[in-house]
């Protein structure tokens, strides 16, 4: 009978359980990143626990959340034992602890500087492989009236069409704007393609009397200002 229940896996199962026993005897905070993923995923393979497998999941990240938080479904599917409703899984739990961290913050409407529009977008552009553009609209007085996103691209680059930014501002009253795309490569230094069309915006938005305040690049946490770095 003992040889049974070993075949069954009773030890395996307990072991797996034990991070939920943690969680409820000893509140979330004891937990390990790796115990807290263990969760989500339920169940490790005949040859892992679940604790195991997350662990493994980690280690190929450096133990860092920000990376985990870049694989998509595809990367994490290739680990043995995560299947595609255990990567799904992973991947909503990040999202929702990356809006929470967003929502957290008060949202602030008056930009004064570049940093301003950097904390109102960054959310949106965090961790994304691909370049995507957003404008930000402001009123006369610059305070934030709609942020939208233009065009999503590969990661060499996204295409900008002039029409759509002044058509959008005009659509929504906006007597100003910021234009900003991320770098998914981590570079934050402007390419001659980024300056110009900046400046040709720029002298767009003077005559359609919409002024075009800015050009961030953006990566994560990180900016660079068009503006500031005086190449506008």
């Amino acid at each position: 009978m003992h040889h049974y229940e070993n075949k069954l896996g009773i030890k395996a199962w307990a072991e797996a359980d034990r991070p939920r026993e943690k969680l409820l005897q000893q509140g979330r905070r004891q937990l390990t990143d790796a115990e807290l993923i263990a969760i989500l995923i339920g169940s490790g393979s005949r040859n892992e626990t679940a604790v195991d497998l997350s662990k493994r999941i980690l280690s190929s990240c450096q133990n860092d959340l920000q990376r985990l938080a870049q694989l998509g479904v595809k990367e994490l599917s290739k680990f043995k034992g995560i299947g595609g409703a255990k990567a799904i899984t992973i991947v909503a739990a990040l999202e929702l602890g990356r809006r929470r961290k967003d929502s957290d913050k008060p949202q602030l409407e008056k930009l004064i500087s570049s940093k301003d529009a950097h904390d109102i977008i960054k959310a949106d552009l965090a961790d994304l492989p691909h370049e995507e553009f957003w404008i930000l609209l402001l009123n006369r007085a610059n305070i934030l009236i709609g942020k939208h996103l233009l065009s999503k691209g590969g990661q060499s680059g996204t295409v900008v069409d002039p029409k759509m930014i002044f058509k959008t501002a005009i659509e929504h009253g906006a007597a100003a704007l910021i234009l900003v795309h991320n770098h998914p490569s981590g570079s934050l230094k402007p390419s001659s393609a980024d300056i110009n069309i900046t400046k040709k915006l720029m002298e767009l938005g003077k005559m359609m009397e919409i002024a075009v305040h800015d050009h961030l690049i953006v990566y994560n946490d990180t900016f660079l200002s068009l503006a500031d770095e005086g190449h506008v």
